[in-house]
């Protein structure tokens, strides 16, 4: 265990971000037995300028003319640094040469700002963490000079546009010169490992409190008293980045009799799909976070209809965490991070296995079998994900020293 250390952690997420976050999850773990300041992004001009009515960048831009506090105490242990230096936005830059200076350039804004919160905090020889931080992160080991530089990849970012621009050129000189790498998904080890050969799984956690019904108290929805059964559903952003439209429609049309029902937020491509026009699939729209588990236990089978691409193929599917904590038979796509799931999920390659293996999970799906399914998510917390990171963590600090 890292115990009684400080820790600095930068990413691509502010504290204050709306969705849910693997790295403030981590940071709350790691401030029960050690220090953490945890630094948000640093606003850049382009944001500033645009968005400068909005009350998220009313607070930085306050911050940044010293009229509020640019740290913040979170809880015992864990402070939230608000950067007051505004850098330049510099994704647009086509010139590596030119790129590469006003990069080198903003990471010295933001590591003047971190090293004024770690002085009047009083850190000392602190382990910097990096979410993801590819472009600012690439110059902070040599700027800030931490006892221990810790990459964690997390998404394949470097094949979403924004990142890939620079991403596939930076990323893997970052990972060259952290001291580990910590992944979440084998398919990352594997990438990573190219680059540096400290690259180490640690698993994902998993926030499943809310999907525990052992006591049988979480009520189905309302919703599905006038949608036959069995219901096929699926809850997450139904986006195209992410889901195959063309194998729902596949599963509607086969089994006319099943009810597809799909909870989430949907982009234009969904909004615009032929699955509106199919009489036996439900969309019920975007739904609060803390409602999802009265949707997946009106579901007979889960699925996670994922389409594989750069972006999704490594992947850690968190939702299927949260189908099993409750119990549900499941249907998903096969890849490399579904890997460590195939003792309890149904995993198809094809469309035409979805509507073969949906069949089958609704036959064979027993107590025995659920209660398994729950045991098995209850092992991805966050808790024994952090344990792996400080096993990591360790090793290599006794390997520098």
């Amino acid at each position: 265990m890292i115990k009684g250390k400080d820790i600095i952690i930068v990413g691509i997420q502010p504290w204050d971000i709306e969705i849910g976050s693997n790295c403030k999850n981590i940071a709350l773990e790691f401030a029960k037995d050690n220090r953490v300041l945890y630094v948000n992004p640093p606003m850049d001009r382009v944001t500033r300028l645009k968005q400068k009515n909005k009350e998220r960048i009313q607070k930085r831009i306050k911050i940044a003319k010293g009229k509020l506090s640019d740290i913040k105490k979170i809880e015992d242990n864990l402070w939230n640094l608000y950067p007051k230096t505004t850098i330049e936005s510099i994704n647009w830059i086509t010139s590596h040469s030119f790129y590469k200076a006003m990069n080198k350039r903003n990471s010295k804004l933001l590591a003047n700002n971190i090293k004024s919160a770690i002085q009047r905090l009083g850190f000392k020889d602190y382990i910097l963490f990096n979410d993801s931080s590819m472009f600012l992160g690439l110059h902070l080991k040599k700027l800030l000079e931490p006892v221990l530089y810790t990459y964690y990849i997390r998404d394949n970012l470097v094949k979403v546009p924004y990142w890939k621009k620079h991403g596939e050129r930076i990323e893997p000189n970052l990972i060259k010169m952290a001291d580990v790498v910590v992944n979440n998904s084998e398919y990352y080890v594997d990438y990573s490992s190219e680059f540096n050969e400290n690259s180490i799984m640690v698993g994902q956690g998993c926030d499943i409190s809310m999907f525990n019904d052992a006591e049988n108290k979480i009520e189905v929805s309302d919703e599905f008293k006038n949608i036959p059964s069995p219901v096929i559903g699926y809850v997450g952003s139904l986006t195209t980045l992410r889901l195959d439209i063309e194998l729902l429609e596949h599963i509607a049309n086969q089994r006319k009799e099943w009810s597809i029902v799909l909870v989430g937020p949907e982009d234009d491509s969904f909004k615009q799909s032929n699955l509106h026009q199919l009489p036996n699939v439900h969309f019920l729209g975007n739904k609060p976070m803390e409602e999802l588990p009265s949707y997946i236990k009106g579901f007979d089978v889960a699925i996670n209809p994922q389409v594989v691409n750069e972006i999704t193929i490594g992947n850690y599917p968190r939702k299927i965490d949260e189908y099993l904590a409750m119990g549900k038979p499941i249907v998903a796509t096969v890849t490399k991070a579904m890997e460590m799931f195939k003792e309890h999920v149904y995993l198809a390659h094809t469309k035409e296995d979805y509507v073969t293996l949906v069949e089958k999970a609704l036959q064979e799906h027993t107590r025995v079998k659920a209660s398994e399914q729950i045991q098995f998510a209850n092992t991805h917390t966050w808790e024994n994900s952090v344990k792996d990171i400080y096993l990591a963590m360790e090793k290599t600090l006794k390997q520098l020293a």
